[in-house]
């Protein structure tokens, strides 16, 4: 890569214990938890400037330097990242509020913003000498997590709830992955694949059981910066399950002030969920610094039917160090706004993207969301894979 990575270690992002950058870990072996990838932003302070971007591939891979790949040969591209932060007019006349953003990121490869994860991941697992990928996931990762593998020629394992909509799994066996379905939620998927790695010799990429998809995430922060002009939105909302891309993107931020490229202010963070599987609402809420499981979850928004979360820290530390909040809302209240969100835009969103603004539209009510604040809506997917919502 003619610009190199100014990546140094990797840290525990709860005991602070670090890691050699160039061998392949899962979490924490003192305490379990997730690992982090730090970069020698001092030095990359020095050199690297805001300018050098204006000429770059509109993809992620624009932020090279600030990425944890070393070499160029190691790089698996399907054009993921930069994608349109979009002003939506007719919604914000609708709603009687702007200005309102959509980072709109159903137009990456496999329609959803898991492909920039997968992509960092398995680029990263490629030059480190996997040759076997392996995930549970609510149906979008392992349509990434099987694009990235075919492209890189690993072997994917991926594990899904046997109640995902049919065109995730066509998608995953059409990429070459084996599919596993499993009676149950995604964390029983989890349990499954778990031992199927100590089985068969696997490397689990996970959400945030290893540290690089957090890193592919970390991008869309970037870029909301670039394209506001370096500067941030008052607010954030964001659907979280697995709560990847939130804490990626708080990461973004603290990283690009310590650039100067920012400054110290940061956007409210908003993580959205629906009242049938909200593990971190009702830990936000209790004060509590760990999210109990949540029993019987249950929602129209795959994505958000996660009942437990191995980041669930560091997404209520960043919720509470960005002055933020938690919401839950109704399935009910999820489709509407899908559909308020699509005859507004012309997205076909999905279901979770249809959530930030059903949470938008209780924080609006409440005067939590003040009058001319900017607020960034994250549609995390397209609308086109989430068959039986339609039906």
């Amino acid at each position: 890569m003619p610009d190199k990575s100014y990546f140094a270690y990797l840290e525990c992002g709860f005991c602070g214990e670090k890691y050699d950058p160039d061998k392949l870990w899962n979490l924490c072996l003192k305490c379990g938890k997730p690992l982090l990838a730090r970069y020698d932003l001092e030095a990359a302070r020095k050199t690297l400037k805001t300018r050098d971007l204006a000429n770059r591939e509109p993809t992620l891979w624009r932020y090279r330097e600030l990425l944890p790949l070393r070499d160029e040969a190691n790089r698996l591209s399907l054009g993921e990242g930069f994608t349109p932060l979009i002003r939506p007019g007719r919604l914000e006349r609708e709603v009687e509020h702007s200005p309102i953003f959509i980072k709109d990121e159903g137009l990456n490869p496999t329609g959803s913003f898991k492909a920039r994860g997968l992509c960092l991941a398995v680029s990263r697992a490629l030059e480190l000498g996997v040759k076997s990928l392996s995930t549970p996931s609510a149906g979008n990762a392992a349509c990434a997590l099987s694009a990235y593998a075919a492209l890189a020629g690993l072997e994917a394992h991926v594990y899904m709830p046997a109640d995902v909509p049919k065109p995730f799994i066509n998608e995953c066996r059409v990429l070459g992955a084996q599919v596993h379905l499993v009676d149950g939620l995604i964390t029983d998927c989890g349990k499954i694949a778990r031992s199927d790695l100590e089985k068969y010799g696997r490397f689990d990429v996970s959400t945030l059981k290893e540290p690089y998809r957090i890193e592919g995430k970390k991008t869309m922060g970037y870029e909301i910066a670039e394209q506001l002009g370096w500067n941030l939105p008052d607010v954030i909302i964001y659907p979280t399950g697995g709560g990847t891309g939130l804490v990626g993107m708080w990461k973004a931020f603290g990283e690009l002030e310590k650039l100067g490229w920012i400054g110290p202010g940061r956007p409210r963070l908003v993580t959205v969920q629906s009242d049938g599987c909200a593990p971190m609402v009702r830990a936000f809420h209790q004060g509590q610094e760990f999210a109990d499981p949540w029993p019987g979850a249950r929602t129209i928004a795959d994505g958000l039917r996660v009942p437990a979360a191995v980041g669930d820290f560091l997404i209520l530390r960043a919720l509470r160090e960005s002055r933020g909040t938690a919401v839950a809302v109704p399935d009910k209240e999820i489709l509407e706004a899908t559909y308020l969100l699509g005859k507004t835009t012309g997205l076909w969103p999905a279901p979770e993207g249809g959530a930030t603004l059903a949470a938008f539209l209780h924080l609006k009510q409440s005067g939590w969301i003040r009058e001319n604040e900017s607020v960034v809506l994250f549609n995390t997917g397209s609308g086109a894979k989430y068959s039986r919502v339609w039906d």
